[in-house]
């Protein structure tokens, strides 16, 4: 599925980038990751593309793991290159579902596998894999179990986008599998919600 045009993406300053490409590469999460927010796309970018185009087809899709209540979001760009990060490991992310688009410059190798949902391990036995074409997004539950093949010639950077919905987190963690112990944070957090108690009116007769 094609999400934006060649040319689409806002142009950086040269210092920015260094400054953003300095700060990725001490991520401890990856060796080199950026954080949408942090270049201030999460408001322009980032939450209009979930909430007018995502969420109506997620909710289609995969209405059954919250499509249609997606109210969050966790978005960053990831590096790989020889020398560097080259494959990812078999996981599953911190997203009810996600979304992997192929950016940048030309490459070989590096598909995505997939097989069942982490609480079914041996479905990886038999992984389908998926190659990245640049421009082009893939769809897929978090919970699914997913990795990378090794890069083999190139460059590619990847737009990931976790997509939460808090009606569903609230109720499990999709980590843990249990119900959550929340701690106040900033921003979008993990994608929890705290519940507002229910409002009762009371009268008093006199």
């Amino acid at each position: 599925m094609w999400l934006w045009p060649q040319g689409f993406w806002p142009r950086l300053s040269t210092a920015r980038c260094r400054v953003q490409t300095s700060r990725a590469s001490s991520s401890g999460w990856r060796q080199c990751q950026v954080l949408l927010h942090e270049l201030g796309l999460d408001e322009p970018l980032v939450t209009p593309l979930r909430e007018r185009f995502l969420q109506p087809l997620m909710a289609l899709l995969y209405p059954d793991c919250g499509g249609g209540w997606l109210d969050s979001h966790r978005a960053f760009v990831v590096k790989y290159a020889p020398g560097q990060d080259r494959e990812l490991g078999c996981h599953y992310d911190n997203a009810e579902l996600t979304i992997n688009v192929a950016l940048g410059k030309a490459f070989t190798g590096g598909a995505l596998y997939f097989g069942g949902l982490f609480q079914a391990p041996s479905a990886l036995a038999k992984p389908l894999e998926v190659e990245h074409v640049v421009g082009q997004g893939i769809l897929h539950r978090g919970g699914q179990l997913h990795g990378a093949r090794p890069l083999v010639t190139g460059e590619r950077w990847n737009l990931v986008v976790w997509l939460r919905a808090s009606a569903v987190r609230n109720r499990l963690c999709p980590m843990c599998c249990r119900k959550p112990d929340l701690v106040d944070d900033e921003g979008f957090g993990d994608g929890f919600t705290r519940e507002e108690p229910t409002t009762v009116d009371l009268c008093a007769l006199t």
